[in-house]
């Protein structure tokens, strides 16, 4: 990944050779670039929808297993990107346009460090536990957000193997934290499905105890 790292030459420059391709992609589809500077900047909204999406399936499904998995999904995002802070100052890889000047770049430059993507670590968590929730919905939130790691690469602001690297990542945490959880939170939704916060976690009516025969 570095430059100048004697043993890390020879991949530094498979990384230079794949970002200046897309990169040079970029400067021949111009337009694209209000496209995939939307959804590089603003597509974590979608997630966020997504994530929500997946709850009210779940809920209509009355599945309180996969509730729980759906419940803990934007919590395992947030851990996922918490980790990754640490792995960005760990690694503390230069963006692409700090080592590449003649970069293309659609959007506004960034100060901090490039490896893992915080973006791509958000998209893999989300992928990961809505995955986790419901697995139709999950397969097109995997489309998603292997089009955001295209896009932040698309756009300047990372290199290839930040990306996915960062999917890898979030997906990794999201579920090994969920298989932690998983119990606890399978019980406590149980426990509170006989509770006045039902509605929230099903839309089935709860059972009716059967008559004395």
């Amino acid at each position: 990944m570095s430059w100048t790292s004697d043993g890390t030459v020879v991949w530094g420059s498979l990384q230079k050779g794949w970002f200046e391709s897309v990169n040079h992609l970029a400067r021949t589809t111009p337009w694209l670039h209000a496209p995939a500077r939307l959804y590089a900047v603003y597509g974590v909204g979608l997630f966020a929808g997504l994530l929500l999406l997946s709850w009210w399936l779940v809920r209509r499904d009355g599945d309180l297993r996969r509730m729980a998995a759906a419940l803990w999904a934007p919590i395992g995002v947030l851990v996922a990107v918490g980790v990754n802070q640490f792995l960005v100052a760990g690694f503390a890889e230069p963006r692409p346009y700090t080592v590449l000047p003649h970069t293309l770049v659609l959007v506004a430059r960034s100060s901090d460090y490039s490896f893992p993507s915080d973006h791509a670590v958000m998209a893999g968590a989300a992928t990961a536990g809505v995955m986790l929730a419901h697995r139709r919905l999950g397969l097109i939130t995997l489309l998603l957000a292997l089009a955001m790691a295209f896009t932040r690469v698309y756009v300047g602001a990372h290199f290839p193997l930040d990306v996915v690297t960062g999917l890898l990542v979030g997906a990794a945490i999201a579920w090994l934290s969920y298989l932690v959880v998983a119990p606890v939170v399978t019980r406590l939704v149980a426990v509170l499905a006989r509770t006045p916060l039902r509605p929230l976690l099903t839309s089935s009516p709860p059972a009716q105890p059967q008559p004395i025969q």
